[in-house]
C-alpha cells in the first residue's frame, strides 16, 4: 500500500498564485527524487453544510483560503528516503517571505487502507 504526506494550508487569497510558484518548484524536486504523485489543491467549493469545513476547522480569516495537498510515495521507507533528499537539496530553499505562515499549515504522514 501506498503512503501520503497530507497538508492543509491556510493562505491569503492574494498569495495563492506566489505559492503556487514556490509549489510548483518543490513538487518538481519532489518528482525527480522518486515522489510518486504530487498535488496542491486551492479551495474551491468549501461552504458546505452539514459536515465541517476546512475553513472552519483551521479558522480562516474571509480574506484566506485554504490549500489542499498531498505527496505520494510506495511506502513510509521510500517518503523517508525521498524526504531526506528533498531536504538536502539546496534548490528548496525557503524563501526569506513565506506566501503563508508555516507555523498554521497542519501535516501529517498517512498510510494508505484503500488504495483503488
Amino acid at each position: 500500500m501506498t503512503y501520503v504526506d497530507g497538508f492543509v494550508v491556510p493562505i491569503p487569497k492574494k498569495n495563492v498564485e506566489a505559492y503556487r510558484r514556490m509549489s510548483r518548484k518543490a513538487g518538481k524536486i519532489w518528482m525527480e527524487y522518486g515522489a510518486l504523485d504530487y498535488k496542491e489543491c486551492a479551495g474551491d467549493d468549501l461552504n458546505i453544510k452539514g459536515v465541517l469545513t476546512f475553513p472552519k476547522g483551521i479558522g480562516i480569516k474571509s480574506s484566506e483560503t485554504v490549500i489542499f495537498a498531498f505527496i505520494t510515495y510506495k511506502s513510509r521507507a521510500h517518503r523517508d528516503k525521498v524526504n531526506a533528499k528533498v531536504m538536502a537539496d539546496p534548490r528548496l530553499q525557503m524563501p526569506s517571505s513565506m506566501p503563508f505562515d508555516p507555523k498554521r499549515m497542519m501535516y501529517g504522514g498517512f498510510k494508505a487502507i484503500v488504495d483503488l
